[in-house]
């Protein structure tokens, strides 16, 4: 009898902690978004984020706090003898909270570690050749991000990307885009979206998009977004991305169908801040 009473109360333990948990939670990130946000850390940003100034005031404020919960959550990792600064935890939390405004995610659900290497790294990658073949070959690379739970980036890179804005090219925005893309499990082109609704609509525009750049980059034509979206819909949705946030007006003209889906999902309009 001790035994089952026993069980039940761990049973009952568990599922109070399940309960409270996010309530919990909410309340930690709540306090961590009140913090007074250091001079320094304005400083670094408006030196770092080529359109922080551009934001509203209201916003400007979302990203503070957004930015204090992510940098209290997520680890920063130096690779091949790299010493991690506050300029770069600041400035690449500053870029991935981006697509966080206005309570548009769950601050990378899945991501533990941000793995940042001085600058281009190389992976040993397994692929199938054939039947029955398999070879491995080293790759090249600016940034990955992992569906378990991390990013890697190449700081010489995102110096790059954030001296260079509107280029459309941003591998921050890149690979948090994946993050959210990933947070069901799957790398699809997917996110999870507020309602059941909102995925027909997403899948019809994102298709005829998708293949509408797949058709010109067969045929040579010039696109505001970057050919590397014709790879897959999950490279398509963070090629997007980084058009969205750092070639607005140009996507919006070209293709006013994908911005305004993508407005709705990250509950931003980028046009106002060029």
């Amino acid at each position: 009898m001790l035994q089952i009473m026993i069980f039940f109360l761990i049973i009952g333990l568990i599922i109070t902690g399940i309960l409270i948990y996010p309530v919990l939670n909410k309340q930690r990130r709540n306090r961590l978004q009140r913090r007074p946000f250091p001079p320094l850390w304005h400083a670094i940003i408006e030196n770092n984020l080529p359109i922080y100034l551009r934001l509203s005031a209201t916003e400007r404020r979302q990203l503070h706090g957004r930015i204090q919960v992510f940098l209290t959550e997520k680890q920063f990792i130096g690779c091949q003898g790299l010493q991690v600064t506050e300029e770069m935890k600041l400035t690449i939390a500053a870029v991935a909270c981006l697509l966080l405004l206005n309570e548009r995610g769950e601050y990378f659900s899945k991501l533990r570690s941000i793995l940042i290497y001085p600058s281009t790294y190389v992976v040993t990658e397994t692929v199938a050749s054939g039947d029955y073949v398999v070879e491995e070959r080293r790759v090249a690379r600016l940034g990955e991000s992992w569906s378990r739970d991390q990013v890697v980036l190449s700081w010489e890179q995102v110096q790059q990307d954030i001296g260079n804005w509107s280029d459309g090219h941003n591998v921050v925005l890149h690979e948090f885009a994946h993050q959210l893309d990933q947070e069901d499990g799957k790398a699809e082109g997917v996110p999870i979206l507020p309602r059941k609704s909102d995925y027909p609509t997403w899948a019809e525009v994102m298709a005829e998009e998708y293949q509408l750049l797949c058709h010109d980059v067969q045929q040579g034509v010039k696109t505001v977004m970057d050919s590397y979206g014709a790879t897959n819909p999950a490279e398509f949705f963070a090629v997007a991305t980084e058009t969205f946030f750092e070639k607005p007006q140009q996507l919006l003209n070209l293709h006013p169908a994908l911005y305004k889906l993508l407005q709705r999902y990250y509950k931003v309009d980028p046009v106002q801040w060029v």
